[in-house]
């Protein structure tokens, strides 16, 4: 039942690009996002289809160092790479791009995307405090509003952008449904099913159908749990993976986490958790928008203490054994912050901690798998 539902996400990611076309040439636009603070909302206002964008894979680096220097993390110069070479069809969809400024590399990279395709780049305040920056970063949701206006030429009324609201809380909430199926124990999916199916329900087009395929493949691995039936064991460790987002592509720290014996249950970054938020559909929609997106717990944030206690939450409800603390090099904020998560982990739960520092190659694969294999034996 669990493959048939694979064989099912498959067909749509297959038809996706079709349905995408099938959007554009009704008069719709698509538009692309780069980062989960940037309001996808307001593009399915007005009536476009909110696309992430490709950044996950290590093919298209060697095009990107062409412009970009070599010592910057691989995200980067992966999404500049498939933007350089045409190769992402997502990019090529998209009309204009979202693009942010949570770190200097990105903000200054996208300077020079400029020169590719339309970027609008939102101005993220490096802190949570609302009292002294929700006012500057409503305005910057504002402003955007005003852009895509222009650039569909839709009027976006409060009445479409709670519509939008709506929808993808319904798809927030598919997504955080899906993600705590595996708080079983054993667990019925496995940590690359999940990454994969998160990954590849993101780029739908429709999103109802991603909506509806996640909770079906939820209401199987929840039945599946109650039968006790799993790839795993009770005693399998079961990882969290905190940091830096992850994707099909660049997976290879999942991969050789669930090949040396244990489950990644859990997933704290802006490609799993952080996306499971609701946005408060009683209140003014764009004040929602604004209070709901700056409150994400990203290290560019300081302090950042909502990582922590996203940490706890998560490390207590998917009963995890280990955490792991994934950094793309040269990204300084989740490096510097794998000092006070560590003590964090160490400390008040007394579990055991691995931080990786590594980029989208497979060069230190079997390096890595020495220092895994040895971090599971702890546990």
């Amino acid at each position: 039942m669990k493959q048939d539902l694979f064989k099912k996400l498959q067909q749509i990611t297959d038809q996706n690009i079709a349905d995408i076309e099938d959007h554009k040439k009704s008069g719709n636009h698509a538009i692309g996002f780069y980062c989960l603070y940037a309001p996808t909302e307001l593009a399915a206002a007005a009536d476009a289809i909110p696309l992430p964008l490709c950044g996950t894979r290590q093919d298209p680096i060697e095009v990107a160092e062409q412009t970009l220097p070599r010592n910057l993390c691989p995200l980067i110069k992966s999404s500049f790479g498939f933007a350089a070479a045409g190769t992402c069809p997502f990019f090529s969809f998209s009309d204009m791009i979202v693009a942010d400024t949570t770190c200097d590399g990105k903000k200054k990279m996208f300077e020079i995307m400029s020169d590719i395709k339309p970027v609008h780049v939102l101005q993220l305040p490096q802190q949570q405090n609302f009292d002294l920056f929700l006012d500057s970063w409503k305005n910057e949701i504002e402003n955007l509003k005003t852009v895509i206006e222009n650039m569909t030429g839709k009027k976006i009324t409060n009445e479409k952008i709670s519509g939008a609201i709506r929808l993808l809380n319904l798809e927030r909430k598919a997504k955080k449904r899906l993600m705590d199926v595996t708080k079983a124990k054993p667990s019925p999916l496995t940590g690359m099913e999940l990454l994969t199916i998160l990954f590849k329900t993101g780029f739908f087009a429709d999103k109802q159908k991603g909506i509806d395929l996640m909770n079906e493949i939820a209401d199987v691995c929840n039945a599946l749990a109650d039968k006790g039936e799993s790839p795993f064991h009770t005693n399998t460790p079961r990882i969290l993976l905190t940091g830096v987002p992850t994707g099909v592509g660049s997976d290879k720290v999942v991969k050789i986490l669930e090949e040396s014996g244990a489950n990644v249950v859990a997933f704290e970054n802006c490609s799993g958790y952080k996306q499971a938020f609701q946005v408060d559909e009683t209140k003014d929609p764009v004040l929602a928008l604004a209070e709901q997106y700056l409150a994400i717990p990203c290290s560019v944030m300081s302090p950042n203490q909502g990582r922590f206690d996203l940490l706890e939450e998560m490390i207590r409800e998917f009963s995890v054994d280990g955490v792991v603390d994934l950094t793309w090099q040269a990204c300084h904020t989740y490096n510097v912050e794998a000092y006070k998560i560590q003590d964090f982990v160490n400390e008040r739960f007394n579990l055991p901690y691995l931080h990786i520092e590594t980029d989208y190659s497979e060069s230190d694969t079997e390096q890595l798998r020495v220092r895994i294999e040895a971090f599971l034996e702890m546990i």
